[in-house]
């Protein structure tokens, strides 16, 4: 999602923009860089709450479907598969599509860490043209488990793929914009690879074999010597 058409390009000007400090105001300022750093960070707890909020209650929706579960894991594979075609501009829809603007309450002030969480917040609640189609599918495949934690689990890890990348961003942030342009090219082709991706793994959830996405893990892992990872676990 990080590296997303509609995601990639945008984050110097979201950093730029929630910590108050533009590009030509970073070399050599080591005071601009901790605050980009520090508001970064609480840029990305807003949208990091709201995003396991979501896993949370899907997890607790799923812990309700008791022996529905097979029909209800089915069906969100439809969904994914769907979600995956939407990736590769195969189909639209439209209110996932669309991105839903919100007026920035006044006392929201660029520069202040309250104010990056808020905007991260925000971020999560109204940024669905990128996040959307996988975000609805990890949710889809979170309902589908049995407990609370699985489905914070699985939208905190959801959370990391977008923060990681960020934060990354916001240290590197004298040189990101020049490094984002040079290699922004590769973000179409990242997202045919996800959009691809969901499509696997909704076939997998409509025919019950998400097990195998296990099973192949397993033998990946084992491959990469990572096998005593897998007895501790």
């Amino acid at each position: 999602m990080f590296l997303a058409p509609c995601t990639l390009p945008l984050v110097p000007a979201y950093l730029a923009f929630i910590s108050g400090v533009q590009e030509d105001q970073v070399k050599g300022n080591k005071e601009a860089r901790r605050k980009i750093l520090k508001n970064a960070i609480f840029f990305v707890l807003g949208f990091s709450v709201i995003f396991v909020s979501f896993g949370i209650l899907a997890g607790f929706f799923g812990s309700f479907v008791g022996p529905y579960r097979a029909l209800l894991s089915q069906i969100g594979g439809a969904f994914i598969i769907v979600f995956g075609l939407m990736m590769l501009n195969i189909i639209k829809i439209a209110p996932l599509m669309r991105d839903h603007k919100m007026k920035l309450p006044k006392f929201i002030k660029p520069g202040h860490p309250s104010s990056a969480f808020l905007i991260g917040s925000i971020f999560a609640l109204g940024w669905t043209p990128c996040v959307g189609p996988v975000l609805a599918s990890v949710l889809l495949i979170a309902t589908t488990k049995a407990t609370v934690f699985s489905g914070a689990i699985l939208l905190l890890l959801f959370s990391a793929g977008l923060a990681v990348p960020f934060l990354l961003t916001a240290v590197l942030y004298a040189r990101a914009g020049g490094l984002i342009a040079r290699y922004a090219h590769i973000s179409r082709m990242i997202s045919v690879v996800g959009g691809l991706f969901l499509i696997l793994i909704g076939f997998l959830l409509l025919f019950g074999n998400f097990g195998l996405t296990i099973q192949y893990g397993y033998q990946f892992m084992e491959f990469l010597g990572l096998g005593n990872l897998l007895e501790y676990y």
